[in-house]
């Protein structure tokens, strides 16, 4: 194995982390061994080794978009291999976090601080102490963090994780009688949404499809892709299909049993074998369409030679010409009676004579004649 080979270490909470190991003689899995850590030296165990621990590192995205020799010469080393009384002073350390997590929690009852202490972790030289915990906002702990430095006289550090990495480091039984993935054998937390669960058709009741974290089961990545792969060989559900009994609507399917469930307009619902389905939509076409008009195309007129005379064309047969009656007169009634008082007057004008006066009387200063 060449010199500045990579190595994965996991610590506690399967926390991984990737060194250098310059020495010739190679390391093996479940080593443990002496690391640098940020302030001293910490204890952890391989992981990984050759060039699956080169691609995980390289898939970690911790050195950003640094080039190779940059993360190298920023990667830290693996200092030595461990001993037997050095990994006896580790698993010491472990059996005293108990104790450590007791007293953080009842700093902060007594800070009233709303977050919830989930584990402690000794650095190997008991120079760092780490405390993870949970919470739902942004919390002040600075007073917090001076009563633990005087309390265990060391740097104290307090790091928020999410209920998934806290389900990874408490570990636990899932419901499948197992222990959880996270905390056993799975090496990245995917985030799971309710997409996934909705493709496996699955029910959408929290209760159903949550771990005991509270968020959704990791497991429901595993037949992800199986799913979405077998499905692409079935009708869309909620599509309409014309097959040998008319149009019917894919109501659901069943890619174990390979069947599909339809229902016509008004009639029962039918469960039938996808190969039957396709032999009966490729018999059939798909839903039908309107059917365009057929149209006649007029005749050809026939040709004419110059100066021949153009065919006569066929008189239409005479018609007799009908005129709407013309309405009767109406029948003869009795006269109009007179207005009472006599003939109706007519209007008289007024005529002036020649030299003035009012015409039918006398003139003005006269006297009537007798």
């Amino acid at each position: 194995m060449s010199a500045g080979q990579v190595y994965e270490v996991r610590f506690k909470g399967r926390r991984n982390e990737y060194f250098s190991w310059s020495a010739p003689d190679p390391l093996t899995l479940h080593q443990p061994v002496i690391v640098d850590a940020e302030r001293g030296q910490d204890l952890g165990r391989i992981s990984a080794v050759g060039d699956v621990a080169a691609t995980k590192c390289t898939r970690c995205g911790s050195c950003g978009s640094e080039g190779e020799a940059a993360a190298a010469a920023r990667r830290r080393r693996i200092v030595r291999p461990a001993t037997h009384e050095e990994v006896t002073t580790a698993e010491q350390l472990r059996k005293d976090e108990d104790a450590v997590r007791t007293v953080a929690r009842e700093r902060v009852r007594e800070h009233d601080l709303p977050m919830k202490v989930t584990d402690a972790e000794w650095q190997w030289d008991k120079k760092k102490l780490t405390l993870y915990f949970t919470a739902e906002q942004r919390v002040d702990f600075r007073n917090l963090v001076r009563d633990l430095a005087a309390r265990f006289h060391t740097r104290i550090e307090l790091r928020q994780i999410g209920a998934r990495d806290e389900a990874r480091r408490l570990s636990g039984v899932g419901r499948c009688g197992r222990e959880y993935c996270s905390a056993s054998w799975l090496p990245e937390l995917k985030p799971v949404n309710l997409s996934v669960a909705k493709a496996q058709h699955l029910s959408l009741n929290p209760a159903q499809i949550s771990g005991p974290c509270g968020r959704l089961l990791c497991c429901l990545h595993y037949e992800h892709d199986f799913y979405v792969e077998s499905r692409r060989r079935f009708p869309k559900e909620g599509k309409v299909l014309h097959t040998s009994v008319g149009d019917e609507k894919v109501l659901s399917v069943d890619i174990f049993r390979d069947r599909v469930t339809l229902r016509a307009e008004g009639g029962a619902a039918r469960t039938i074998p996808l190969a039957q389905l396709n032999t009966e939509v490729a018999g059939g076409g798909a839903a039908p369409e309107a059917a365009p008009a057929t149209q006649t195309a007029p005749p050809a007129r026939p040709s004419r030679t110059p100066g021949a005379s153009r065919p006569s064309r066929p008189s239409r047969p005479a018609q007799p010409e009908t005129r709407p009656a013309a309405p009767a007169p109406p029948a003869p009634g009795p006269a109009p009676e007179p207005a009472a008082g006599g003939a109706p007057r007519k209007r008289r004008r007024n005529r002036k004579r020649r030299g003035g006066g009012n015409a039918g009387g006398p003139a003005p200063g006269s006297s009537p004649v007798g």
